[in-house]
């Protein structure tokens, strides 16, 4: 699927995730809404604001760990019952939807008006009127749902089964820290952080055994090219051998590497003694060009550029689960 013109991509990506996750773990292939879980998200945003009087991010962005939070609060739905498309749309375009919603949210902290039940009332309003209302229930395979049944008995997933996997060197490693970008709205501390060999040997050990990651970081580089599917540091950057967690930190630091998007991880490969990752994007420019949705990232673009991950608990060495308790 793609995203359109939105910048939801943490939505789609980890969606994507856990549907292969529900097929890996019960062998049963769904698709589901990415656009409900950015409905209620917005919902959360707002209440945010209000509690915080002004002083909470509100944009399209988030993390892929808010489809979980959403989806133990709201449920979930599938993509048939909530498309977030109005009749005769085709493509996912929030640039009026998102202006709108803070020009109201602005007018709200200039009055200083916290009545949250009243900006909860208005926000929902305007979603409803660019998204469509969702449905308080469904049919699945002949049976009536509401989106928290859909969440228990068809996603069937232990939402304490998936772990946060961070690494940069402004926290101590082996703790759980909070990722301090924007994008985390809500200010989770639910990352574990890790030294960078670390993150990707995990990482690699995991794809080898079958397993697929929701994956977040910097896409805003000469080395993407969208047109070749391939994602790679340029050689007037650094040289492989020279990737490192300085160079790493370095660059999130200076926010040359900023957290813009999230993709999903589905394999890897090697290829003249380079590992390559098969990657699934919803972002447009990922659909240039055959095969649409799809790029390769090299092992040095994932070392330099990626930040975290989010990965189910089964998939990490024994020695790093011990850390974690």
């Amino acid at each position: 699927m793609s995203q359109g013109l939105t910048g939801t991509c943490w939505s789609f990506s980890t969606t994507s995730y856990f549907e292969t996750e529900v097929f890996r773990v019960h062998n049963r292939k769904i698709k589901i809404s990415p656009l409900y879980t950015v409905y209620c998200e917005y919902v959360e945003k707002a209440k945010r604001f209000v509690r915080e009087r002004g002083n909470s991010n509100f944009a399209e962005g988030s993390e892929a760990n808010a489809v979980l939070k959403i989806w133990k609060e709201y449920g979930a739905m599938p993509l048939d019952a909530y498309t977030g498309l109005l009749p005769g749309q085709s493509v996912h375009d929030h640039r009026i939807l998102i202006n709108e919603m803070q020009s109201y949210l602005k007018g709200i902290k200039d009055a200083n008006n916290w009545n949250e039940n009243e900006v909860v009332s208005t926000i929902k309003s305007i979603l409803n009127y660019h998204l469509g209302t969702p449905p308080d229930n469904f049919k699945v395979d002949g049976d009536d749902m509401t989106p928290k049944e859909y969440f228990k008995k068809v996603i069937a997933l232990n939402p304490d089964d998936y772990v946060e996997i961070l690494s940069y060197m402004q926290q101590p490693y082996d703790k759980f820290v909070e990722y301090e970008v924007p994008d985390n709205w809500w200010k989770s501390t639910e990352y574990f952080n890790i030294p960078l060999d670390e993150f990707m040997s995990v990482l690699k050990n995991a794809v080898k055994n079958g397993y697929t990651v929701s994956i977040g970081g910097d896409v805003s580089e000469p080395g993407i090219d969208s047109w070749n599917k391939v994602a790679m540091i340029p050689t007037f950057d650094i040289p492989s051998d020279y990737i490192d967690e300085y160079a790493r930190q370095f660059r999130f630091t200076n926010q040359t590497t900023t957290d813009d998007h999230g993709i999903h991880l589905l394999g890897m490969t090697t290829k003249n003694g380079k590992d390559w990752f098969l990657i699934k994007d919803s972002g447009a420019g990922s659909k240039n060009v055959e095969p649409r949705g799809y790029y390769y990232y090299s092992d040095d673009y994932i070392k330099l550029k990626m930040m975290n991950y989010t990965i189910h608990k089964d998939a990490l060495p024994q020695s790093l689960k011990d850390r974690m308790k």
